[in-house]
């Protein structure tokens, strides 16, 4: 079976230092060419990655060869070149968050469908066997009946003044950036919340920088998240039931090493081991697996649809100091 064929719009960090090897060393992919509205750096990025470059996104679009696109771009560029994407009939990896509204996730999935490709949000942690063993645990009632997520996920940018988390029209913000992972595994592991209340802070460029939120779900269930950009950095996850609880360290960003949870039940406590993985890797062969057979992808893009619309409401929360209903 011939591998899927690569393209990528953009030579950003997370392209650049993560979904690029990742395309390169995956069993079913690779990587044809790189684009960027600098010729100059399309032509250096190129050159050490040995593939084709292009000094437009217009002009890898155009390239018959290209089976599926990668779009690092930031996150207020993700619905238009998506579209563009699937009218050149490219399918798509977009990274998180698909698109800055519910409504900008709707118009992507009805271009993608209307060409017939696919579409899929790229979330690599939710690929890794630890997430998929801590799910199907907290599923089956390893700690009774589920009563809370708690998520985090802060760092410190360097340079806020010229990085694209801070600039309000590029679609920046700790909540797109850090926390659609916290709204995202409390989905994954509570279902759909109802409601949500949020605090923050926001930064001078006007986007929110740190921010907590509540989402009630139904049953008594909650879930506690919270982002920042100017903070230390915690990425953990714990998840509390009604005979136990679980704690997820390093939960969306585990490295290649093995990675483990603990799992605590009364006095006792468990702690497992899952053999180290490359991720995003996962993510690629995942998608590229789906291509080759028709399948659905493993994640369809109306989940990003529904993790958006707890976003949007956090962030009208944010600016109304009320609960917000979740639309």
């Amino acid at each position: 079976m011939s591998p899927i064929r690569w393209g990528v719009l953009g030579v950003a960090n997370i392209a650049v230092r993560t979904v690029i090897p990742a395309i390169q060393n995956a069993r079913n992919a690779q990587l044809l060419a790189i684009a960027s509205r600098s010729p100059g750096r399309a032509a250096e990025a190129a050159k050490r990655l040995n593939v084709r470059p292009y000094g437009s996104y217009e002009a890898l679009l155009r390239d018959p060869e290209i089976d599926a696109v990668y779009i690092p771009l930031p996150n207020a560029l993700h619905r238009e070149w998506t579209i563009r994407c699937a009218a050149a009939g490219k399918h798509v990896l977009c990274e998180k968050p698909l698109g800055l509204s519910a409504k900008e996730c709707r118009d992507m999935i009805a271009a993608c469908r209307a060409h017939d490709v696919h579409l899929m949000e790229a979330f690599m942690y939710r690929f890794h066997p630890r997430t998929v063993q801590v799910a199907q645990l907290a599923a089956a009632g390893e700690l009774g009946e589920l009563r809370l997520v708690r998520a985090a996920f802060t760092f410190a940018v360097r340079e806020p003044e010229t990085n694209i988390r801070f600039k309000s029209e590029l679609g920046g913000g700790a909540l797109y950036d850090v926390g659609c992972y916290g709204v995202n595994v409390a989905r994954l592991l509570l279902g759909e919340p109802t409601e949500v209340f949020a605090w923050g802070e926001s930064a001078e460029s006007g986007v929110d920088e740190t921010v907590a939120g509540l989402l009630r779900f139904d049953r008594r269930r909650t879930a506690v998240v919270d982002c920042g950009l100017r903070m230390g950095r915690r990425e953990e996850v714990e998840i509390v039931g009604s005979a136990g609880h679980m704690l997820v360290p390093k939960a969306f960003l585990p490295g290649t090493a093995d990675a483990g949870f603990h799992c605590f039940r009364g006095a006792e406590h468990h702690q497992t081991t899952v053999p180290g993985t490359n991720q995003s890797e996962r993510m690629v062969e995942a998608f590229c697996e789906a291509l080759h057979t028709g399948a659905p992808v493993p994640y369809p893009p109306e989940d990003a649809v529904a993790n958006l619309a707890v976003l949007e409401a956090l962030l009208r929360s944010l600016r109304t100091g009320q609960p917000e209903p979740v639309q």
